[in-house]
């Protein structure tokens, strides 16, 4: 049986195993656990920094961004991709350590060329300086021994494979034989003992050389890499670069004496290691008061990420309620994506709140309505704008400037998402808050950076992400490439992001206004997705009831009652756009079947699972109280026909079946996007407005309430079809 003291992470309070600041959140700041993240985020963050700075909402000249990376590592895509990016913007806080050991978990980095050479043409052709850190003081003292220099080509023509091998077998006398050749002069005063410690002393693993290198990239302009050569397993007899040694987790007692020995500094016996293998010199030792003075120099024992509360005034309600009665006032045709634009210039003219605004959007701005930004925010360019655009004589602009506020980021999802990490967490890393809202194409989010998405929750960070031009059927003409209906259920998987598919602009208003109320003012680590459409259609007012706005945010409500006096009755669930299928299934519904219909808005399927489940858990450990009610049941938990549409897979709203009572109908969009117009696409996935009323008109049938005929004369009328391709089909 488990005991508490050895639950580390599940339900003790033991060090995380990996980097967690939700497992320990005044410690790490930046978990980056997943190869190749940490280089993108680094490369992003340093650009932010000085973002802040240019834009005066923080003196952030002093912080410099350090990346420590394996050989490894720099094969993944995105180590590299963002180095560019770095060059280019001439990032002077900036350093990457990549630590060059030659092996990845099954073999060599590069067995047959040289990884340092590479990485090194790789920087210097994106604009960095290159620090290596090769050699020992010995072995570089051989090297430089050479006039001619051919030793050195030698040494540049080994394949790394050699050299790793040479460094684990540890055999002074066949790095002599092997390596030097016709070289024999050069080491001929130095014992195999001494020859074998030189060339695995290597330069990472040289304090002198570290502190050098290290203050040398400090003092360097642009960004630094510094290529550090190291031994892995280096000070273990047995594991010196060896493959096996990534895979080691114990050290025998043959191997703990030998460390023992080549530290030459531990005073304890055979027995001793056998028994208990740990030292400690004492409190009054010169090396524990040396750590001691280094460590209150650096600011304390251990690194430490902080939260200070924000103390930034957030928008009052007046805002969203002004917002809303200008629509109100002059009733209009607009998609959400054209909401949110009003909502997004709104906020950022506000004072204080507005300058802390970051919008982030990759290239897309004009498809999202966004390019009226541009004149007056102005896109962030680091050195300002040196060119005159085409559009200088208009008015709306593509304006650049050193203070800008925009994130253009071009094509580049990933870098964007590493930039709204960056500002999403800079509450914290630097005491500075700013809100990002990154928007984009929906297809281009969950399923594109899903792996930077987690970091951006492990992160803890705050902020918006907006998936535009959303559903299987609303993109219409752009196929199964762009034709996103599942990012929905993606972001239902990551637990610190809230899903919203709002279908008119006051749900998104007061969405948003929700969400920077819960990161800003209740100070919660959450992240909004909210589902953007491009379809427009008339934007109503917000229906006055008493307590919708809080039924809104709890996940549905009811749009309109069911008409009065007909002879059966069900109910609709709309989201998004598809919102209007359900509205015109009403009508027809209530015209000619005699079936009254209440149509709800679901504006997260989400966050009433969520909801539905906690109610669950609290019923099951707590069975002496009565079990609460989730609010799903609560609002279809009677015996109704229920059908419920969206744009996306029905695994969105089958998250709340078992809450729902009577007859449950999902349709949904299963299967690949297809190009075409949206009524035709609609009719295809069965979500149109005929599908929705036979569907409504099946589920009666089938509890008899009415005969089956009736459904086959209305479907036959509405011309709906019964074949169909399957929409899965490979």
């Amino acid at each position: 049986v488990s005991t508490q003291s050895t639950w580390e992470e599940g339900l003790g309070a033991g060090l995380s195993s990996y980097p967690h600041p939700r497992l320990m959140p005044t410690f790490w700041e930046y978990p980056s656990v997943s190869m190749g993240l940490g280089p993108m985020n680094a490369v992003y963050l340093a650009r932010f920094n000085r973002y802040l700075r240019r834009r005066m909402l923080a003196e952030t000249m002093p912080a410099r961004v350090w990346a420590f990376l394996g050989d490894g590592e720099m094969d993944e895509a995105e180590s590299i991709a963002s180095i560019a990016i770095a060059g280019r913007e001439r990032l002077n806080n900036l350093v990457f350590v990549v630590n060059c050991n030659f092996q990845r978990l099954d073999g060599p980095v590069r067995g047959n060329t040289k990884v340092v050479q590479e990485l090194e043409g790789l920087f210097v052709g994106a604009g960095w300086t290159v620090l290596k850190l090769l050699w020992s003081e010995e072995f570089e003292a051989i090297v430089t021994s050479d006039p001619s220099g051919s030793f050195l080509a030698k040494l540049q023509s080994t394949p790394d494979g050699d050299c790793q091998r040479l460094a684990s077998q540890q055999d002074g006398a066949a790095i002599r034989a092997e390596l030097f050749g016709e070289h024999l002069h050069l080491v001929e005063h130095l014992t195999d003992e001494q020859l074998l410690n030189a060339f695995v002393n290597c330069g990472g693993h040289s304090p002198k050389k570290i502190a050098a290198v290290y203050a040398e990239a400090c003092r360097t302009e642009g960004p630094v890499v510094i290529l550090a050569k190291t031994i892995k397993g280096k000070g273990i007899f047995n594991l010196q670069g060896v493959m096996s040694s990534h895979q080691k987790k114990t050290m025998t007692l043959e191997t703990l004496l030998h460390f023992r020995d080549d530290l030459g500094c531990i005073p304890l016996t055979d027995e001793q290691v056998k028994t208990d293998p740990f030292y400690h010199p004492g409190p009054d030792s010169p090396e524990v008061q040396y750590m001691l003075q280094r460590r209150e120099l650096l600011g304390g024992f251990l690194p430490e990420r902080r939260a200070h509360p924000i103390a930034v005034p957030t928008p009052p309600t007046e805002f969203y309620d002004k917002f809303l009665s200008s629509l109100a006032r002059k009733p209009q045709r607009a998609s959400t994506t054209m909401a949110f634009g009003g909502v997004l210039k709104g906020l950022m003219e506000l004072a204080d709140f507005g300058k802390r605004v970051v919008p982030i959007i990759p290239d897309e701005a004009r498809t999202f309505g966004l390019d009226t930004l541009f004149s007056k925010f102005k896109i962030h360019a680091p050195f300002g704008q040196k060119y005159v655009p085409v559009d200088a004589t208009q008015m709306l602009n593509y304006g650049e400037g050193r203070d800008g506020q925009i994130l253009q980021e071009g094509i580049n999802e990933s870098g964007s998402l590493c930039s709204f990490i960056a500002s999403g967490t800079s509450y914290s890393t630097q005491d500075c808050p700013t809100m990002p809202f990154y928007i984009f194409y929906s297809m281009f989010g969950f399923q594109r950076v899903m792996d930077l998405i987690w970091q951006a929750a492990d992160s803890r960070a705050r902020g918006f992400l907006l998936g535009a031009t959303c559903g299987r059927t609303t993109l219409n003409g752009e196929g199964l490439q762009h034709a996103d209906g599942h990012s929905s259920v993606m972001a239902g998987l990551v637990p610190s992001v809230r899903s919203w598919d709002p279908a008119f602009a006051f749900e998104l208003a007061y969405i948003i206004e929700r969400g920077i109320n819960e990161m800003w003012i209740e100070n919660k680590d959450v992240i909004y997705y909210i589902m953007l459409y491009n379809e427009n259609y008339l934007q109503p007012v917000m229906p006055e009831r008493d307590g919708i706005k809080e039924e809104i945010l709890k996940g549905a409500y009811m749009y309109l009652p069911a008409a009065e006096g007909k002879k059966h009755s069900v109910r609709l669930l709309g989201s998004g756009c598809i919102m209007q299928q359900a509205l015109n299934a009403k009508e027809i519904l209530e015209r000619d079947f005699d079936v009254g219909a209440e149509v709800w808005s679901v504006t997260s399927y989400t966050e009433l699972r969520r909801d539905g489940l906690e109610c669950l858990r609290q019923g099951r450990l707590f069975p002496e109280h009565p079990p609460p009610q989730p609010y799903a049941q609560q609002c279809f938990g009677d015996g109704e026909v229920t059908v419920a549409v969206t744009d996306h897979v029905s695994t969105l709203s089958d998250q709340i079946s078992r809450w729902v009572g009577g007859e449950f109908i999902s349709l949904g969009t299963e299967g690949f996007g297809r190009s075409d117009s949206r009524e035709a696409l609609r009719r295809f996935f069965e979500i149109d407005t005929e599908h929705v009323v036979v569907a409504a008109l099946s589920g009666l049938s089938r509890r008899g309430a009415l005969p089956a005929e009736v459904v086959v004369e209305a479907r036959e009328k509405l011309g709906v079809a019964t074949e169909r391709t399957d929409v899965c089909a490979i």
